[in-house]
């Protein structure tokens, strides 16, 4: 017997994931902690898609499209991100967030 699992629970994590990820974007200084939280916020996104897919058109595959197309942007964004700290780390030994600024002078 197959259970299925009730739409509230995938938007339940999916919110929980999306709230934790805005947390640490917000409250972090350290720049690979603020890439880590726009990568949690983008995989709420994901559960969000599949779950709606499931549940409203279940024998059609857009929301697992567009789950594969935002985590190949993710993974753009994550390479471009950790060149750019790879990039600051060099330059000052530090990747906090109050010392990046600093790269303006």
């Amino acid at each position: 017997m197959t259970a299925v699992i009730p739409l509230h629970y995938f938007l339940i994590v999916s919110t929980l994931m999306f709230f934790i990820g805005i947390y640490g974007f917000l409250t972090r200084k350290n720049l690979i902690t603020i890439l880590m939280s726009v990568e949690l916020i983008l995989n709420s996104v994901n559960i969000n898609f599949v779950a709606f897919n499931r549940y409203l058109f279940p024998g059609e595959l857009q929301g697992h499209f567009f789950t594969l197309f935002i985590i190949a942007v993710a993974a753009a964004e994550a390479a471009v991100a950790i060149a750019i700290i790879i990039s600051v780390y060099r330059r000052f030994t530090n990747i906090d967030v109050e010392r990046v600024d600093t790269m303006k002078h």
